[in-house]
């Protein structure tokens, strides 16, 4: 196995993980230095070394940082957590591909960028809406815009398990496999 095969998943001082999407991993030259620099306790080690002429050490799978960061209260209004608060869906006919952002109430008439007032739309419902209100393009979103917790993203996020997990990582992460997103 390849180093660059080997990320470590990075869980706060209260051992739960940073963040859940995108899941908190470091790279194995990341999480070397941390180890270095007394960052980090190693939780979980995998079989793999990395070697030098005179240094030896098996690659962390599983870290803890030895300070406790408090995560943040409220989420920053991104592209990417707008469509996780959506939960990658568009918001007028459920489609996941092709996904941008819409103003329900256009700019042109008023509009603000705000999450009470964007939405993920595909390219095509975004066209079809075009710089029309719901109501002149008979068209509403399936759930109302609101500003989310970091609750609310991290469960979101939860509905989304990234391709990858070593089974290290399994009594750290809780994926919610009953919910459908």
């Amino acid at each position: 196995m390849h180093p660059d095969a080997c990320p470590a998943l990075v869980l706060n001082a209260d051992f739960r993980p940073l963040s859940y999407y995108p899941l908190s991993v470091w790279s194995w030259q990341d999480t070397i230095k941390a180890v270095f620099l007394d960052r980090v306790n190693i939780v979980s080690l995998y079989e793999r070394a990395v070697k030098s002429p005179t240094f030896s050490m098996r690659l962390p799978s599983v870290v803890s940082l030895k300070t406790y960061v408090q995560p943040s209260r409220q989420p920053a209004f991104t592209r990417f957590n707008v469509f996780l608060r959506d939960r990658f869906a568009c918001q007028y006919c459920g489609a996941r591909e092709e996904l941008t952002f819409d103003h329900i109430i256009p700019r042109s008439k008023g509009g603000l960028t705000t999450w009470e007032n964007v939405v993920a739309a595909c390219s095509p419902c975004n066209l079809r809406k075009g710089n029309r209100l719901p109501r002149e393009a008979q068209m509403w979103p399936i759930q109302s815009a609101y500003a989310p917790s970091v609750h609310d993203l991290h469960q979101n996020g939860r509905l989304f398990p990234p391709n990858y997990l070593h089974d290290s990582w399994l009594d750290y992460l809780y994926w919610d496999t009953e919910l459908e997103p």
